[in-house]
């Protein structure tokens, strides 16, 4: 991680425990449910273009032209290659993302793993990947339930 986007995360509100999100409101925690895993910040949405946009929205406003790009690319794909594959990828990629925006307990985990990705000591690096690649199963298990 960059010095810039290190500084942009400690802008960012922290939740009452002192974890930071993204595109976090006060209003979002009215909203939020309680799961064995944690607090969310939102409910998960259901596996459509525009729900989850709806999703990112809210946990990743940030990503939403990145979200459109892919979109596009998903769809065009897909013509192309007369599959809905591509578009079933695009779905599937963006519910694990904002699977793990919306729950801090992953997001924290996920922006700890990215930090330590390019550590001098290969050793952290290593795990830093390892557990990268952990949130994004875990993340990914959640959505396929």
């Amino acid at each position: 991680m960059n010095r810039a986007s290190a500084a942009h995360i400690a802008a960012l509100p922290r939740h009452p425990a002192g974890i930071a999100w993204p595109g976090h409101s006060p209003e979002v925690d009215t909203m939020s449910t309680q799961a064995d895993h944690g607090h969310e910040l939102a409910p998960r949405p259901q596996q459509t273009p525009d729900a989850l946009r709806a999703a990112l929205a809210t946990v990743d406003p940030a990503r939403l032209e990145e979200m459109q790009a892919t979109k596009d690319d998903a769809f065009a794909k897909a013509v192309e290659w007369q599959s809905l594959s591509p578009v079933q990828s695009w779905v599937l990629t963006w519910a694990r993302d904002i699977e793990i925006a919306r729950r801090p307990d992953l997001s924290t985990r996920y922006a700890h793993a990215k930090t330590n990705l390019e550590h001098e000591d290969p050793a952290i690096a290593e795990e830093a990947l390892r557990e990268l690649s952990a949130v994004l199963d875990e993340a990914m298990k959640a959505v396929r339930e």
